[in-house]
């Protein structure tokens, strides 16, 4: 590391050991689950050990391109939330190095790491999927392991059914032994029964030498005009020999024969971007040739007009002119007709109906399973970026998340990183299987993941870089309240120590201004009234009048809040919190407001909201009113104010709570009953949609199948001056 600084240098050292680990790990467990789902075609195959290491070697090549991304969000996680954790990169920031500084050197290692990811498959993974398809299709074929059960029928030699009711492991003798072989077919079935046998397997492992002794052998006979199966009872002839040895080869290949590599080389996963181009271009150019000449067949097969003789053509004519205006009357056409000559073109129409459609949906599958060949190659071409760009994006996404978490180890790192990935996994994986079936557009369906985490990427990033709060659970929760309008109270309690105690001699004077001014204000602005809609977007002036209350109860409220009266402290807890511009616009900015005017939906949402919080401003001056009498009324002593009474206001605001919550957990009960119930409604709404479809549809299908049936035309009453085209 020759000309690399030494914080370079100590931060590539710590991510490195890290990231080479992460990668194993995570290579290790696509692997495990690669192996999970083919567990069937590796047991009980007799493979030999160099068969199952090329196996796994194979697989775990073509499992790099996957495991990367995983491990370059693992290690960036777990690097940065070491270094935040341990107060390191708070350090490296108070000496002047800005994250973005630390962050550069791994910025180039990912980028590192993504181009081995694009090479791993453009060069490496092709081949290796040859190699295992090869092998996978080849243990498919595999003949299993002859392991022979004790008291059960094994029929994992072909054509024949061995049942041992007793074995010794040690001498690998069979006792009381019966046999169904099939291998010349099921009409010259052979039974065996012997009290002893033993299974060998020849030296070339292409047979298997059954020795048996002590025995008999029974085979079904078949005589001239009779058949295996009688069906009047009769006994089936057979012939039956009863031997002290007998020995019988039978085939069975147990050698491991690996198919042809080139069989499979068609396959979009064996090619690299430039042979998926290549291959697409000629598949399009084939189906294009394809697509002419099926044009020119419909043209000339299905789209054509009948020609007609000239003698026929005014023959015709001469029959319009004779009609009129009045159109000609198929069913009275029909009528004339014989009724054999009738049944005869129904059944030649259906006939052609039915060679028409075989030969359409013919052709659509060759076109359709041509279109899914170009799609899958695709697929292919776009998973090669993907991949490789998600390894630089994952970085932008696990180091600015670890430096703001300042967490370490693998606890929480793998559980948020393992969370990231299968979340992006998963938008990857729905998305590309549409695209391969065609459901959205290729480059929507491939990249959409890309799009999903680029962004977040980036924000995640910048707001590291600024050292923002972004996990801040309070400040998501005040937004949240502030955009519903959630009620937020305040929690004013006994202060240990006192500074500055409240001047009782301005405070009644203060609180008599606070209340009539609230009272001018709920007169004058006429707060139940609905909003102007016009006045609210296009015209925003800001309330002075409301800024100016808020001020001055908030002032009196930091006043008495140094009192060592919990009287005072209960009913200063009464007063609002008042939100001094959510009645006035939603914006402060004047191009919003009138961006959300003009944009109708949005704007009634945001209309309502205002008229909303114009409701709640009305009843806000009217508690703070009631409050300021009340408070008043206690420091003037009007009213007990000894300090025991603070226990029972705080029993008094606990009970409230507790009734406030149970309000709460009713309404979310009533509103999840109500949607349980539409749920169930709609669903029941629409079985009875398609039970009713169903119904129309077999009785369309029945209507067909009588009209079909019918030899005779229908009959209906002709007008006087139809012609006879029966002549």
């Amino acid at each position: 590391m020759i000309g690399i600084k030494k914080l370079d240098r100590y931060i590539l050292q710590k991510f490195l050991l890290i990231f080479v680990g992460a990668f194993f790990i995570c290579l290790f467990v696509f692997m495990m689950q690669f192996t999970w789902r083919y567990v069937d075609e590796l047991i009980g195959k007799g493979l030999s050990m160099e068969i199952l290491a090329k196996f796994f070697w194979y697989m775990g090549i073509t499992m790099v391109s996957q495991a990367l991304p995983l491990a370059v969000l693992l290690a960036s996680l777990i690097t940065f939330g070491n270094l935040g954790e341990s107060f390191e990169l708070l350090a490296m920031k108070a000496a002047g190095v800005s994250l973005r500084r630390v962050m550069a050197p791994l910025a180039v290692v990912s980028v590192i790491v993504g181009c081995i990811s694009f090479y791993f498959q453009n060069k490496t993974s092709p081949e290796a999927q040859i190699n295992l398809k090869t092998l996978l299709f080849s243990m498919k074929q595999q003949s299993p392991a002859v392991e022979i059960p004790e008291g059960v029928f094994y029929n994992g030699v072909p054509n024949i059914n061995l049942f041992v009711q007793q074995k010794n492991a040690e001498t690998g003798m069979l006792y009381q032994v019966i046999i169904y072989k099939t291998d010349q077919g099921f009409e010259k079935a052979q039974i065996v029964l012997a009290d002893s046998a033993r299974l060998e397997m020849t030296s070339d492992k292409m047979h298997l030498k059954l020795d048996l002794w002590s025995g008999e052998q029974f085979q079904a006979l078949q005589t001239a005009g009779t058949s295996p199966m009688m069906s009047n009872g009769a006994e089936q002839p057979y012939d039956r020999e009863t031997f002290q040895y007998k020995q019988l080869l039978i085939d069975f290949d147990s050698n491991f024969n690996l198919m042809d590599k080139e069989m499979l080389s068609g396959m979009p996963q064996a090619k690299n971007m430039k042979q998926i181009v290549h291959s697409v271009d000629s598949v399009e150019h084939e189906l294009d040739s394809v697509g002419k000449q099926y044009y020119k067949q419909l043209q000339t097969s299905y789209y054509k007009r009948p020609r007609l003789l000239p003698q026929d053509s005014i023959h015709i004519a001469r029959m319009a002119q004779k009609q009129g205006k009045q159109a000609l009357d198929f069913d009275k056409l029909v009528e004339t007709m014989p009724s054999t000559q009738a049944l005869s073109a129904r059944q030649m129409a259906r006939a052609s109906i039915k060679s028409m459609k075989s030969d359409l949906e013919w052709k659509q599958m060759v076109t359709g399973d041509g279109d899914n060949y170009i799609r899958r190659h695709w697929v292919e071409w776009h998973q090669k970026m993907t991949f490789s760009l998600a390894c630089i994006l994952f970085f932008f996404v696990g180091a600015p998340l670890g430096a703001i978490i300042r967490k370490g180890g693998l606890g929480m790192p793998t559980v948020i990183s393992v969370i990231i990935f299968i979340i992006w996994y998963m938008i990857s994986t729905s998305s590309m299987k549409m695209a391969r079936e065609g459901s959205i557009n290729m480059v929507v369906g491939m990249w959409i993941s890309t799009f999903v985490i680029a962004p977040f990427s980036v924000f995640i990033t910048y707001k590291a870089n600024l050292d923002s709060v972004v996990f801040n659970l309070e400040a998501y929760k005040n937004l949240f309240c502030r955009l519903l309008g959630i009620r937020t109270k305040r929690h004013l309690m006994r202060k240990e120590v006192i500074i500055n105690e409240p001047r009782m001699d301005v405070i009644p004077q203060s609180i008599d201004e606070l209340r009539r001014e609230c009272l001018a204000y709920n007169e004058q602005k006429q707060l139940r009234r609905a909003p102007n809609y016009g006045k609210t977007f296009f015209h925003y002036q800001p309330d002075a009048e409301v800024e100016a209350i808020n001020h001055q109860m908030e002032m009196l409220i930091e006043e008495l809040s140094n009192s060592r009266n919990t009287k005072i402290l209960g009913v200063l807890n009464e007063f609002p919190i008042l939100y001094v511009t959510a009645h006035t616009s939603p914006f402060h900015n004047a191009k919003y407001n009138m961006a959300a005017g003009v944009f109708f939906p949005i704007g009634c949402v945001l209309w309502f909201r205002i008229w909303r919080f114009r409701l709640r401003l009305y009843r806000d001056l009217r508690i703070i009113v009631r409050t300021c009498n009340r408070l008043d009324q206690v420091i003037t002593g009007t009213e007990d104010a000894t300090e025991t009474s603070g226990a029972e206001a705080d029993a008094l605001a606990v009970q409230q709570n507790h009734k406030k919550k149970w309000r709460v957990l009713k309404w979310l009960a009533v509103i999840v009953v109500a949607v349980l119930l539409a749920f169930v409604s709609w669903n029941g709404y629409q079985r009875y949609r398609y039970k009713k479809a169903v119904q129309q549809s077999e009785q369309r299908r029945k209507q067909a199948e009588q009209a079909d049936q019918l030899i005779g035309p229908r009959t209906l009453t002709l007008p006087a001056a139809a012609p006879d085209v029966s002549k």
